[in-house]
């Protein structure tokens, strides 16, 4: 059992598909505008990877080109911004992404960034500290979204503090893109201006992210993409995409388990839990620690107890190989 998400298993279907003899071609350019003859067949695989993915999460537009989630991110800001406005996002210690303005980043060190966390006691994003740290601060852009954070967010405030402040609104939904597929979590698109996301983690295809958007920003996001970001397409990951977005639009889909999550209110306890571990039990007096997070609506359980103690009554343990082990095994 792999429990970290970005590590997910991909279908037999997208390694194939990953190593094909699409790997030979070069196709800089969108489809239809290449700057390397013989692309006819490597666009048809293109154009299928952006009609499933715009369909699959009901998006104006696609770009399914870039090789990482870091890069679709880079992206989406070099299309949003421009060096020294401002970025509002999820403080990296309270869950936010390196790409959301962490300063060793390039995120960091090219825009002017501001920060907003969770509450202290419910653990919780506030959205009135957000809509404070809008008013204040002036973004060009707010970040909706995540590396480590067990709740879901409020897209519609979200939109309406972005809407008051005259900013832009940028979901990363890297960490919960299955879930939405899978209609198990609430979509940012129709609130979000763009939408970035991995491809490898919920989603369950390889390595490589994409670019979701209202139509008003797919020629800043195609350039930002390409010239601005990389070269050259990697035409079979294209492919692999196209391949697990097929398979995340089916019913059968792994990710379509589970109940729909809603959007959490002042208790940390009022959220469903999908494809998560059981709530974890308070803590003994033995064991002076706290649980985060009772329930979860993402993909992940957040615990302050020691990560000895929460493997050893998982049953398992934690090994520098990709096949984790239990510790009572039958042989």
């Amino acid at each position: 059992m792999e429990m970290i998400a970005s590590e997910n298993f991909v279908p037999r279907s997208v390694l194939q598909a990953q190593g094909s003899v699409l790997t030979n071609k070069y196709a800089e350019g969108l489809p239809g505008r290449r700057y390397y003859g013989g692309c006819e067949h490597v666009d048809v695989v293109e154009n299928i990877a952006r009609d499933r993915a715009k369909a699959l999460f009901g998006a104006d537009f696609a770009n399914v080109q870039p090789h990482s989630g870091a890069q679709a991110n880079a992206a989406v800001l070099h299309a949003l911004m421009t060096p020294g406005e401002r970025l509002l996002g999820l403080d990296l210690a309270n869950g936010g992404h390196l790409t959301h303005g962490m300063r060793l980043n390039f995120s960091g060190k090219l825009y002017e960034n501001g920060f907003y966390g969770v509450d202290p006691t419910t653990h919780l994003i506030d959205m009135d500290v957000v809509r404070a740290k809008a008013l204040e601060f002036r973004p060009k852009v707010i970040i909706a979204g995540w590396s480590a954070y067990p709740r879901i967010l409020d897209f519609a405030a979200f939109r309406a503090i972005a809407d008051e402040v005259d900013a832009k609104l940028w979901v990363d939904m890297a960490h919960f893109a299955g879930l939405v597929a899978a209609g198990l979590h609430p979509s940012p698109v129709p609130h979000a201006d763009v939408v970035s996301t991995t491809v490898h983690k919920t989603l369950g295809g390889g390595r490589s992210g994409m670019v979701l958007g209202k139509q008003e920003y797919a020629k800043a996001i195609n350039s930002a993409v390409f010239p601005g970001q990389q070269g050259g397409p990697l035409m079979h990951v294209i492919a692999g995409k196209a391949v697990a977005l097929k398979i995340a639009a089916t019913p059968s889909s792994p990710t379509a388990s589970g109940a729909p999550c809603q959007v959490p209110g002042s208790s940390p306890n009022d959220c469903s839990v999908t494809m998560s571990p059981r709530p974890a039990s308070r803590s003994s007096a033995a064991e002076p620690t706290s649980t985060w997070c009772w329930s979860t609506c993402a993909t992940l359980h957040w615990t302050a107890r020691p990560p000895r103690i929460c493997c050893t009554r998982s049953e398992l343990r934690s090994t520098a190989t990709p096949c984790p082990t239990t510790l009572a095994r039958p042989w």
